[in-house]
Order: structure tokens, then C-alpha cells, then sequence
């Protein structure tokens, strides 16, 4: 497994790459102290990898995907998606790239517990004006082997099967990156070696993905490990 190697500021800008930060930084106030959640991290990740990121609690993990997922804005430094500096993006175009082009998945499954499976699935798509909303959701359903649990309710689900639910969510709109934040964390190590599976799958089909685990035995499953600590990206 390769591990991750820090960016060339003055690299020349690779079509191939995805996702990039430059000189990354997020520090927030609280109270009279100033918090440093990422401190100058550089990095790229190109279509079609699988990248892991490890590190302790309060290592800056989650800030890192925050901002990778467009749910937050770096205090300094930029990040281009596919290209593009998301730093000059107005809030809809933010809201409408992390809508149509990411695909989150998160520990906790977040599903509506009122809704069905097929419900649940369905959202992101009827949100968006998508046509056949519905025939999409229950192909998504199917790919993630769970056809005959479209009907039931999260809640009627066990946890590994809420997961994938999450996961046929996420693949729904079929963005251009997954972003998964311990998508294992609440399921046993049978349940969660299926859920690893699956994201095996996706990668294989030429998905993009970062996953954050605290799992050695889950990062070998990637291309490439990221280790964050105090903030900063760190060798591995």
C-alpha cells in the first residue's frame, strides 16, 4: 500500500486529479482560545482512488472531509474541485455541488426513520427534479442486495442493512466522490467486513472514494493511506 506524499505547490494542474488542497488551514474561536482543526495541508486524490484517512480523535479527520464534502470553507489556503476553486463558489453552487456530485455516507446512517428503505433512497433524487426518481432508488436498493427490504422502514432494518441503505443514498445521484466518515463504526466486524465490500465494489467500478476509519485491517483496503495528526498530515 502507497502511502500519501505531500503536494508541489508548483506542480502543474493534473486533469486526473479530483480533489486538491493547497496550504489548507481551519482554526476556530472558542471563547478566547483559537482552535486549530487543520493546519497547511496539502494533498491531492485522482478519479478512481480509494483513500483512507487514520488518526486519532480530534486529529482534524472529520474537518478534513467537512471541507473535501463542501460542508464548511477553509480559513486559509484553496481547494479545487475538478478544477475548480470552490473557495469563489456562491452558497448555491456550494449547495448544488455537494447535491448533485458528492455522496456522503456517515456513521450514524442519518435515514429518515418515518420513510421506507425505498423512500429514504429516493430523496436526493426527488429534491433534484429527477424523473423516475423512484425505478432509480430501486435499482440502487438492488445493487446493494437489499430488493427484498424496499418496503421497510429503518427502524425494521438491522444496522448493517441501514448502512446500506446510506450507501444506495449516496450512489443515487452517481456523484463523482463518496465520502465516508466510519461507515463501520456502529456494525460488528462480520457486518462491517460487507459493508468494506461494498465500497470495494464501487471502487472497482471507478468510483472515487475517502473513507476515514480508526481500522488498520479496513485502510488496507485502499489505495493510498492518509495519517492526520494535530491537525497536520503526517508520515505513516
Amino acid at each position: 500500500m502507497k502511502h500519501l506524499t505531500l503536494e508541489n505547490p508548483v506542480q502543474q494542474e493534473d486533469a486526473s486529479q479530483l480533489v486538491k488542497l493547497r496550504s489548507v488551514s481551519k482554526s476556530y474561536v472558542d471563547g478566547p482560545l483559537r482552535v486549530h482543526a487543520l493546519r497547511d495541508v496539502n494533498l491531492h486524490v485522482d478519479r478512481g482512488e480509494f483513500v483512507v484517512v487514520m488518526g486519532p480523535s480530534g486529529s482534524g479527520k472529520s474537518t478534513l472531509l467537512h471541507i473535501l464534502g463542501c460542508l464548511d470553507r477553509p480559513t486559509q489556503g484553496s481547494y479545487l474541485f475538478d478544477g475548480d476553486d470552490v473557495s469563489r463558489f456562491s452558497d448555491r453552487k456550494l449547495a448544488l455541488t455537494r447535491n448533485r456530485r458528492i455522496g456522503f455516507v456517515f456513521q450514524s446512517f442519518n435515514l429518515l426513520v418515518r420513510e421506507t428503505a425505498l423512500e429514504n433512497v429516493s430523496l436526493p433524487l426527488l429534491y433534484s427534479g429527477t424523473k423516475q426518481a423512484t425505478a432509480r432508488a430501486r435499482e440502487m436498493l438492488t445493487a446493494v442486495g437489499l430488493e427484498e427490504r424496499v418496503n421497510h422502514r429503518p427502524g425494521q432494518l438491522s444496522g448493517g442493512e441501514q448502512q446500506r441503505v446510506a450507501i444506495a443514498r449516496a450512489m443515487v445521484k452517481q456523484p463523482d466522490i463518496i465520502l465516508a466518515d466510519e461507515p463501520t463504526g456502529n456494525l460488528d466486524t462480520q457486518v462491517g467486513n460487507q459493508i468494506v465490500e461494498l465500497f470495494r465494489q464501487m471502487h472497482r467500478d471507478g468510483m472515487t472514494i475517502i473513507l476515514i476509519t480508526h481500522n488498520p485491517e479496513i485502510a488496507a483496503v485502499g489505495d493510498r493511506v492518509l495519517l492526520i495528526r494535530d491537525g497536520r498530515i503526517a508520515d505513516a
